[in-house]
């Protein structure tokens, strides 16, 4: 099992690994400023619930996506932040891909820096991982192909200049030079999907939360490394 640090050039190697070069640590900058803003009606900030991010936030990215027990469902990262913003500060959700979602959930996961991916799997999200397993395996798209043909049987081959990775998401967010910005693993996602010539499942759709919660399984052990940066 490898991160996909491991498929990128030396140059991009080292950039990740400097905190003040790696460019994706300007939206984790903006998302510790964020903590401390108050918002929404309620008037609070997340550290007023939550104190210190170092200390509270530490491991929490690498258990999810998992099921709310308030919202009866299963959530990734940036969903949770929404369900805060939504109770707690009574604030308008934060848009997918919005700067201030983004940099949010890459200061919370940045808490979460080398600690190994664990999600849980149990009775109340067993159906959304076997959703997930069966979609990760399922030929889409006019290509005709699944994540499992790249990502299991391929990985390590070239596709165009880049090298095909196991495909994990371990390090999202993450800056991606083809973005020039920091984006979600739901992005990343829906590029695959836009690459197999697949209908684009709407950010947030229930498939995309059961094939993140499926590589978050496929991932357990490897180390959280957002920032990450990829090509």
């Amino acid at each position: 099992m490898k991160s996909g640090i491991e498929f990128v050039s030396d140059d991009l190697r080292k950039l990740q690994a400097d905190d003040f070069a790696n460019p994706g640590m300007l939206w984790v900058a903006r998302g510790e400023k964020i903590w401390g803003e108050a918002a929404g009606n309620g008037g609070k900030s997340c550290a007023a619930c939550h104190g210190v991010a170092a200390k509270s936030m530490q491991g929490v990215a690498a258990r999810y996506p998992r099921v709310d027990p308030g919202a009866a469902r299963l959530v990734n990262l940036e969903g949770r932040i929404n369900l805060c913003r939504d109770r707690k500060q009574q604030a308008q959700p934060l848009g997918p891909e919005s700067d201030e979602l983004l940099a949010l959930t890459a200061y919370v996961a940045h808490q979460s820096r080398g600690v190994p991916v664990s999600v849980t799997l149990d009775m109340q999200n067993r159906k959304d991982f076997e959703r997930g397993r069966e979609l990760y395996n399922r030929r889409i798209g006019q290509m005709n192909l699944a994540c499992t043909h790249c990502h299991d049987r391929s990985w390590g081959k070239k596709l165009a200049a880049e090298t095909v990775s196991q495909g994990h998401g371990n390090a999202f967010p993450a800056y991606r030079l083809e973005w020039q910005s920091v984006g979600s693993l739901q992005r990343r996602i829906r590029a695959c999907f836009y690459g197999l010539r697949a209908e684009m499942p709407p950010y947030g759709a229930q498939e995309l939360l059961d094939l993140e919660l499926y590589l978050a399984w496929r991932a357990g052990g490897l180390p959280v490394e957002t920032p990450g940066v990829r090509r």
